[in-house]
């Protein structure tokens, strides 16, 4: 196998929508409190009667849709996720199982909202490796579930939703692929960004997380391209882990992709975490932003300090 490429996207998001205004009558903030500090003005909320596999399976189906492919053409199925409730079965199987996939390997993925892109860089290398022919990456996340909605500082940046996409062997070097990945954690720092207890509940120290986003990543963001052989100029969309406009823009800024869409998708879906970047680059494909072939930097930060970065072609 000369390597691997995204042949295809989809994404999904519960009906339920949640204004900042609907957050103002459930604890002590504002529309112009949130918009002002995160850039927020609305998330999507799932219902008890949709679980995560639920929403990682409409979002793959979509992506098998759109590629062209069936079920039982995948034999590699991969949920990042920070938010499954049980420890088995996982969400892989789950989904595998939801979608009719015959015998594929199914793992689960926790480095909560980089999770996307190590599954991604983790397929890319199984493809690589010829262990696998065809593989689902899903970054799948319920963070209503882990909220604290009584806490106005966390509870306003939290949403639902999950994204996928199908990830398939290349025959020649000239097609579109997945460029290698930069990854990588601060483990001293874990605490910065947290979900646990029981039941589990997200938190953060925001002033840190955004100080390390804004200060440590540009370089390491850079690293990236130069790995896929790229400049940042060259660029024409970078999808940014969906944490928080206030850390987007400046990342984006200080990473130099002048010429580039950047997604903003945090706007009208909150933080997602595993899924904010398929969500984004899955809206982003659809709009018709950015046309097949296009470099695009996927880069994933947050839980656990960890981040990971690759460039990809659009499908």
């Amino acid at each position: 196998m000369i390597g691997s490429r995204i042949a295809a996207v989809g994404h999904y998001q519960p009906a339920r929508v949640l204004t900042n205004e609907d957050l103002a009558g459930m604890v002590d903030t504002s529309d112009e409190w949130i918009t002002s500090r995160v850039g927020i003005r609305t998330r999507h909320i799932a219902g008890p009667e949709e679980p995560v596999d639920e929403l990682a399976a409409h979002a793959a189906a979509k992506a098998l849709a759109a590629a062209g492919r069936t079920p039982a053409d995948i034999d590699l199925v991969l949920v990042a996720t920070s938010t499954a409730i049980d420890r088995s079965p996982n969400m892989a199987a789950r989904v595998a199982a939801r979608l009719g996939i015959p015998g594929p390997a199914a793992m689960d993925v926790n480095v909560v909202c980089a999770g996307f892109t190590h599954a991604l860089a983790t397929a890319d290398h199984a493809v690589r490796a010829g262990s696998a022919r065809r593989a689902l990456v899903i970054g799948a996340d319920k963070m209503s579930e882990v909220a604290d909605w009584t806490d106005r500082t966390t509870c306003v940046l939290l949403g639902d939703g999950a994204g996928a996409a199908v990830v398939e062997a290349t025959e020649t070097p000239e097609e579109p692929g997945i460029g290698p990945v930069l990854w990588g954690s601060v483990p001293e720092m874990g605490h910065a960004v947290r979900i646990e207890g029981t039941p589990p509940r997200f938190a953060q120290e925001g002033q840190s997380v955004y100080r390390w986003a804004t200060t440590k990543l540009p370089s390491i963001a850079r690293q990236a391209c130069e790995k896929a052989g790229f400049a940042p100029e060259d660029l024409a969309a970078v999808v940014l882990h969906q944490a928080n406009l206030r850390i987007i823009e400046p990342l984006a800024l200080k990473i130099g992709a002048v010429n580039a869409v950047v997604a903003r998708d945090v706007t009208e879906s909150g933080n997602t975490s595993a899924a904010s970047i398929p969500l984004a680059f899955s809206k982003l494909v659809e709009r018709g932003e950015v046309s097949s072939g296009d470099p695009v930097l996927l880069f994933g930060f947050g839980g656990n300090l960890s981040y990971a970065g690759q460039v990809v072609r659009c499908p």
